[in-house]
């Protein structure tokens, strides 16, 4: 089934096989490109749904990709405290940096290595999802899986 999804997916899904997460990305019908958009497709809270949000770090213009809540919004001065110093990253620096258009940015499969946090407020959730490389495409994990496929500490970085 994998075979059939946008290069971006296809791409997520292969890495998520290669970690052995249990779960592919899956095509939803209506895009998810807002977390809005995925909790309402998916029937789940707002919470629940992982915001990959990129910024870029001045020092060395490094990708900084902030996992958190979808109900929650991230505190720049909180995270440049673990990172360095934040720019703000437009749709063709995301795209450059992680290989996937914003909407559809996926915690794994990145183009180039970037700098990770992720949230704690995830940790609310026994199941989360997350962008699989495509404003269509989701996966499910649960935030220890998180931990898991990216290897990115947990911090405090929302409001």
């Amino acid at each position: 089934m994998t075979s059939e999804l946008p290069g971006g997916a296809q791409r997520v899904a292969d890495r998520l096989a290669e970690l052995g997460h249990p779960h592919a990305p899956t095509m939803l019908a209506d895009s998810a490109r807002t977390a809005q958009d995925a909790a309402d497709a998916l029937g789940v809270e707002l919470g629940q749904i992982v915001k990959s949000i990129i910024f870029r770090r001045r020092a060395d213009d490094a990708a900084v990709l902030v996992m958190t809540s979808g109900d929650r919004r991230v505190d720049e001065t909180k995270v440049a405290m673990k990172v360095g110093e934040l720019a703000r990253a437009d749709a063709a620096f995301v795209k450059a940096a992680t290989g996937f258009s914003i909407g559809g940015v996926s915690p794994v499969a990145h183009a180039n290595p970037s700098v990770e946090l992720i949230d704690t407020e995830l940790f609310r959730f026994d199941v989360i999802w997350a962008a699989a490389g495509h404003p269509h495409a989701v996966f499910r994990l649960t935030p220890d899986d998180l931990i898991r496929l990216t290897g990115a500490p947990v911090a405090d970085v929302t409001v």
